[in-house]
């Protein structure tokens, strides 16, 4: 009968140790941090003087990025939507791409009148020099590991106004998962 009991009590013991040892591996739970964030990315360094890897990515990398969204977006692989999260066609993009602006100026000799001068302005690859993401983020309080969810990405092209004054424009999203449209309908 003793041995009986000892075979049961190394039977339990073995089981306890066996849950303790998976409940210690176990992943600790993840936290919500935020629901949505949206922040800007840089693809190319904007200054030279920085390593090559912060705030850039190499050539032929971001060549490759920047065309897969594009071509994504215009040939209708992708739904694109516009800054209002509204669908947008292929053609209202290609359109947005080369926008046509009338600027007055004036003439430099006398009389000085004015004149309109039409004023074409094309996004090329070159000028998407920035990535927008809108994410979800999650942290293990035990580790401090952080998991980034991406919802979307948007491309931004740097523009040059008419005043020659830069600025940044969002060009459409491009969601990654179906649900999250959804959610930002209602």
């Amino acid at each position: 009968m003793p041995k009986i009991n000892v075979m049961k009590n190394l039977t339990l013991f073995l089981f306890v140790l066996l849950i303790a040892l998976f409940s210690s591996c176990k992943q600790g739970s993840r936290q919500l941090v935020t629901e949505k964030i949206q922040y800007d990315v840089s693809l190319m360094s904007p200054d030279p003087t920085y390593d090559w890897w912060i705030q850039n990515l190499v050539g032929p990398q971001r060549e490759k990025l920047v065309d897969m969204m594009m071509q994504s977006a215009l040939e209708g692989g992708v739904q694109a939507y516009d800054y209002f999260n509204e669908p947008i066609t292929p053609f209202d993009i290609k359109q947005m791409l080369s926008d046509t602006t009338v600027v007055t100026f004036r003439r430099i000799e006398p009389p000085y009148e004015l004149f309109d001068s039409l004023v074409i302005h094309t996004i090329e690859r070159e000028d998407i020099q920035r990535i927008r993401f809108m994410e979800e983020w999650t942290i293990d309080p035990a580790t401090l590991q952080m998991e980034k969810k991406i919802y979307g990405i948007a491309p931004i092209a740097r523009r040059i106004d008419a005043q020659g004054i830069e600025r940044w424009q969002p060009l459409f999203w491009l969601y990654t998962d179906k649900d999250f449209i959804n959610q930002l309908k209602n």
